[in-house]
């Protein structure tokens, strides 16, 4: 099988958000105001995603990773001297709560939105945030419907139209498959735009596709007719881009029918092996691509998944990487423009998007990483495959 080096163009943006590293606790598991008796002006910076619900992973490595940043900013002196104060709202996943929980933070005296985690919620607040001209840096709401039309909004992961290119040419390229299947959530603007373009580009690059089948968020927890199609015809490798709660009874269901593709998603599967009673052994072999691979031997990366695991628990997944970087890539924007906290949300927004454009940062999920008008970023993604209960890097 060969092994090719991948380039990507992918979705950008910042983020930032936790508590203020100087008289403030260190904020609960179910989000909220973080508290802030130092008496001194900091900067306001909010966020918003899942910390409970179905995508409650995304939304907690999110905000541990970015409480892990906040910390060590605040430690180190804050941006141009002055801490950071967060706030966290959990929005569920949903849009209308995601509004709600925007509209929180504006109360409280945001002036910039670290988030949203989701692309549906990121779509319904994408809006808000351009009406008030107000800063949105989103780590993983990978849907070009959030950044399009809003020049306030930017990306730190793969946008939806990039993975759905690399993933067929990574699959092209490396000769997984011969035959195709797709099983995708028409119901889900991630899942579907991811979709569309692998099947742009599978078809120009001669990637064959013999089954395409779609579910809803209303049908999501029996996948066997799915299954039994592309089994019919034969398919040798199931595309997945989706979340890893449903791929977990997709991995499910194609076992107990003893049907055995090679499984291949995208950003969404990172979780899948912290599923509640999903059996692990069934992920054995499953490729997804991604910006992070918690199992790399660089410092920076043995550093952060080190203080995580000691902080939190658990290795991070890539929301978390991107977060974490986020923080940092914000931080460089803030000081590249002089920026303080005298400035207004308005003034911040208007000055971080041109900042941001000039910025280069090496991180985490990235080295070199830029930003253009439309709110992606240029980064290079990593293939990774679950072995032995883990993600092993693919080089």
């Amino acid at each position: 099988m060969k092994k090719k080096a991948l380039s990507l163009a992918l979705c950008a943006a910042m983020t930032a958000s936790l508590f203020v590293g100087c008289g403030s606790n260190s904020g609960s598991a179910t989000g909220g105001e973080s508290v802030d008796t130092s008496g001194e002006l900091t900067w306001r910076i909010g966020g918003i995603g899942p910390i409970t619900g179905g995508a409650a992973q995304y939304g907690q490595g999110v905000m541990n990773a970015i409480q892990l940043a906040v910390d060590e900013v605040n430690e180190a002196g804050g941006i141009n001297g002055y801490n950071i104060s967060f706030n966290f709202q959990d929005d569920e996943a949903d849009q209308q709560k995601s509004v709600n929980a925007y509209n929180t933070l504006k109360d409280w005296g945001m002036q910039i939105l670290e988030g949203t985690v989701t692309s549906g919620a990121g779509q319904a607040v994408s809006a808000e945030t351009y009406a008030d001209r107000m800063f949105m840096h989103t780590p993983s709401a990978s849907s070009t419907d959030v950044t399009n039309g809003h020049d306030n909004v930017f990306q730190v992961c793969f946008s939806d139209p990039n993975q759905g290119k690399v993933s067929a040419d990574y699959i092209k390229d490396n000769e997984l498959a011969t035959k195709v299947g797709v099983i995708y959530d028409s119901s889900d603007p991630y899942s579907s735009g991811v979709y569309q373009t692998f099947a742009a580009e599978a078809q120009a690059i001669g990637l064959e596709i013999v089954a395409t089948e779609a579910f809803t968020a209303d049908s999501k927890t029996d996948f066997t007719t799915q299954l039994q199609k592309c089994k019919d015809a034969e398919a040798d490798l199931l595309f997945l881009p989706f979340y890893y709660t449903e791929g977990s009874i997709v991995l499910t269901q194609a076992n107990q029918m003893g049907y055995a593709p090679v499984m291949f998603g995208v950003d969404g599967f990172d979780g899948l092996l912290s599923v509640e009673n999903f059996d692990v052994k069934l992920a054995e072999g499953v490729y997804l691509l991604t910006p992070f691979a918690a199992d790399a031997d660089d410092e920076a990366t043995k550093n952060f998944v080190s203080k995580y695991e000691e902080k939190f628990g658990g290795t991070p997944n890539q929301f978390a990487a991107d977060a974490y970087d986020g923080v940092y890539i914000l931080k460089k924007a803030l000081e590249s423009a002089g920026l303080t906290p005298e400035a207004s949300a308005e003034e911040i927004c208007e000055a971080l998007i041109t900042e941001i454009q000039n910025v280069s940062y090496d991180g985490l999920t990235g080295e070199g990483m830029s930003w253009n008008d439309k709110g992606e970023v240029s980064k290079a993604p990593k293939a990774v495959v679950i072995k032995d209960g883990a993600y092993a890097s693919v080089d």
